[in-house]
C-alpha cells in the first residue's frame, strides 16, 4: 500500500511555505505571506484555511519554524526575525487545527538534515549555514541531526563574537542585514543584488563591504572546523547563494592546511531544504530530543 505524503510548513519571518512531499519531492505547494504582527494563532488560522482542499490526502505533519522548539513549544531566538511568544504550544495548537500528529523543529535544523539527505552534504558529517536576513544552522554528525535538551544544537548565528562591549552576535556583523547596515553607514544606496553585481564588474567598495561579512563567516567556520571537524559546510540563503560568495569564504581558508581548511558547498535544494528535511523528519520518528534516525532516503 502506497503511503500518503507529508504535510510540510515552513513559518519564516517573510513567507509560510506548504507542501505535500514524499522523499525529495515535493508534490504540490502554496506560499503566504508573514503578516508579522498577527502572531502565531493568526499564522496557523491561515495555514489551516490555506491547506483545506488538502484534507485527506496526509496523515501526519512537520512544521520547522524560525526560532527554538523545546518540549513542543516555540520561542523566538531573535524576535527581530520573527515575534514569537515565549513557549507558544505549536505542536498543540497546529495538530488541533489540522487534526494529525505533528512534528516541529527549527528550520534551519529541518533544512540541514534536508541536505544531508538529499543535498549537498548527502551522507556526509555536515555543518549547514543559511546566511539571509540572520543565519540559521544545523549540524549532522554520525548520521544523526543534533537538536539539544533545549533545541540549541546548531544555531550558529547566535554564537557571540568580537570584543566589543555587550553582546555582538555572529548574525549581527555577518549576514543580509548586516551587509545593508554596512552599505547604507558606508553611504551605498545599492541592495545586496546590486552591490553583488556591482564586485563582479571591478567595483572595490562594493567588493570590500561584502568581504567585511564574509570574512566573519569564513573564521567562524575554521572555530567549527575545530570544534566539530565535519567533512564540509553547506552554505544556503538568499546571501550565501548569492554569486560569488561562496567563492569568497574559500578564499579566506584557501592559504590553511588542508586538515584544518573548511570546506564551502552550495546548497542544492534551495527553498525546499526545511519542507522535505522535515517531511524526513516525521518519517524517522526521532528517539529523543537530541538525535533523529537516519533519514528514510
Amino acid at each position: 500500500m502506497t503511503r500518503p505524503p507529508v504535510l510540510a510548513i515552513d513559518i519564516g519571518g517573510t513567507k509560510i511555505l506548504s507542501a505535500l512531499v514524499d522523499g525529495r519531492q515535493v508534490l504540490d505547494r502554496r506560499r503566504i505571506e508573514t503578516e508579522r504582527g498577527a502572531g502565531p494563532q493568526a499564522w496557523l488560522d491561515a495555514i489551516a484555511a490555506t491547506i483545506a482542499d488538502w484534507r485527506g490526502r496526509f496523515n501526519a505533519a512537520g512544521v520547522a519554524v524560525t526560532g527554538r522548539i523545546a518540549d513542543g513549544c516555540w520561542s523566538a531566538l531573535n524576535p527581530t526575525i520573527l515575534p514569537v511568544p515565549d513557549r507558544f504550544p505549536l505542536i498543540q495548537s497546529l495538530s488541533s487545527r489540522l487534526g494529525v500528529p505533528v512534528t516541529a523543529v527549527n528550520d534551519a535544523q529541518a533544512a540541514a538534515w534536508g541536505e544531508y539527505c538529499f543535498g549537498a552534504g548527502r551522507g556526509t558529517d555536515m555543518i549547514f549555514m543559511t546566511v539571509s536576513t540572520g543565519i540559521g544552522g544545523g549540524i549532522v554528525c554520525g548520521g544523526r541531526l543534533l537538536i539539544g535538551r533545549s533545541g540549541l544544537a546548531g544555531h550558529v548565528g547566535q554564537v557571540l563574537t568580537g570584543s566589543h562591549d555587550g553582546e555582538e552576535r555572529l548574525e549581527d556583523v555577518t549576514s543580509g542585514s548586516a551587509l545593508a547596515r554596512l552599505a547604507a553607514e558606508s553611504g551605498q544606496t545599492m541592495d545586496p543584488p546590486a552591490l553583488f553585481a556591482a564586485a563582479r564588474a571591478g567595483d572595490t567598495p562594493a567588493s570590500t563591504l561584502i568581504d567585511r561579512v564574509a570574512i566573519p563567516l569564513a573564521r567562524a567556520a575554521r572555530s567549527l572546523q575545530l570544534l566539530v571537524d565535519p567533512d564540509c559546510f553547506v552554505i544556503g540563503g538568499g546571501l550565501g547563494l548569492a554569486d560569488g560568495f561562496i567563492g569568497r569564504l574559500n578564499g579566506q581558508v584557501a592559504h590553511l592546511p588542508r586538515d584544518y581548511r573548511p570546506e564551502f558547498r552550495a546548497a542544492a535544494l534551495g527553498i525546499e531544504a526545511g519542507l522535505v528535511g522535515v517531511a524526513d523528519l516525521v518519517r524517522t520518528k526521532p528517539e529523543s530530543a537530541s538525535e533523529v534516525n537516519p533519514c528514510t532516503a
